[in-house]
C-alpha cells in the first residue's frame, strides 16, 4: 500500500523566481543554502555566476533567472542557493528565496500551458494547482545537462 501512495504523491521543494512560484522534486535537493561568497568564473554562459566552495566541495552557482530569461536574482536576505545533484553532476541554483517542502498528488499535476513563455516552457516538467498556488514544476534533467556542466567546468 506504501507504494501506491508513493506513486501518488511527488514531494518538491518550492521556491520563489520574481512572483511566481517554481517547484524542484526533492531527490534531487542536497541542501538550501543562504547566500555564500561567489567566484566569479571568466567565459561561461551570463547565467553562470560563479563558483561556491560548500564544505570543500566546488559548485558552479546558475542564477535560474538569467538562465531562464527573466532578469537577475537581486541578492536579499531571503536569497537562498538550493545545491541540486543528477548523475555525477551537483550544481548551486540561485533563486530569490525557498519557500517549503509539499508533497504533490500526482493527480492535480497537468500538462505545461501553451501560454508559457517558449525560452521557459524546456524546463518545465508540469503545472501543479494546490490550494490556490500554482506551482510551475521544473525538469532537472534538462536544467542540468552535461553540455551546460561542460561549458561551466572549462569556462
Amino acid at each position: 500500500m506504501s507504494t501506491e501512495l508513493e506513486n501518488s504523491e511527488r514531494k518538491v521543494v518550492v521556491f520563489n523566481l520574481e512572483q511566481r512560484e517554481y517547484a524542484i522534486d526533492v531527490d534531487y535537493v542536497i541542501a538550501i543554502e543562504k547566500m555564500l561568497p561567489i567566484t566569479r568564473v571568466p567565459n561561461v554562459p551570463s547565467y553562470v555566476k560563479g563558483v561556491v566552495n560548500l564544505r570543500g566541495m566546488i559548485v558552479p552557482i546558475i542564477d535560474l533567472k538569467n538562465q531562464f530569461h527573466l532578469g537577475n536574482v537581486v541578492e536579499d536576505n531571503n536569497t537562498r542557493i538550493i545545491i541540486v545533484s543528477k548523475d555525477t553532476i551537483t550544481i548551486g541554483l540561485m533563486v530569490d528565496k525557498a519557500n517549503d517542502v509539499l508533497d504533490i498528488p500526482t493527480s492535480l499535476i497537468g500538462p505545461c500551458p501553451d501560454t508559457v513563455e517558449q525560452s521557459l516552457s524546456e524546463y518545465i516538467n508540469g503545472v501543479a494547482n494546490i490550494e490556490k498556488r500554482l506551482l510551475i514544476i521544473m525538469d532537472m534533467d534538462k536544467i542540468i545537462t552535461p553540455l551546460e556542466t561542460r561549458n561551466i567546468a572549462n569556462g
